[in-house]
């Protein structure tokens, strides 16, 4: 976890400094602060659109009685697609964009999906431990459930 939050605040920062300078060198200073400017606004548009998309899906999933759990896997990536293109920076507009735009996130949702998958399989069953689980049960009378 360290390590991930030096990735988050201090690696990515730096390499989005490094990539808006070397934009800003190769078209020009103003050009550079209007087009995050324009990708800012656009995002929050797109955002906007894809969170009502979702939305509507998460209602026809609920109306139809089954779980809604791909429209909120779809809900938090479109929260933050739209955080990471509303801050200022390319690297982090790549990433909103991905988590954004629906055949992308897709993608990105059957990834998380297989990842969480596989690690949940893995505390399941730690190596060295069997897979099978003995058990018994006890029948109890109804009278006995209240005594401890």
């Amino acid at each position: 976890m360290p390590l991930l939050l030096i990735v988050l605040f201090i690696v990515v920062p730096i390499a989005e400094l490094a990539v808006i300078i070397q934009i800003g060198q190769l078209i020009g200073v103003w050009w550079t602060i209007a087009l995050l400017i324009v990708d800012s606004v656009l995002g929050s548009m797109l955002m906007r659109s894809q969170g009502r998309a979702t939305w509507r899906r998460f209602n026809a999933a609920i109306a139809d009685g089954r779980a809604p759990t791909r429209e909120v896997l779809d809900g938090v990536l479109v929260i933050f697609g739209g955080a990471l293109l509303l801050t200022p920076g390319f690297i982090t507009d790549i990433f909103g964009l991905l988590f954004l735009l629906p055949p992308t996130r897709v993608l990105v949702r059957r990834l998380i999906v297989r990842r969480a998958t596989l690690r949940m399989m893995r505390v399941a069953t730690p190596p060295g431990r069997a897979r099978d689980v003995d058990g018994t049960a006890v029948d109890v009378e109804p009278d006995q459930l209240d005594r401890p």
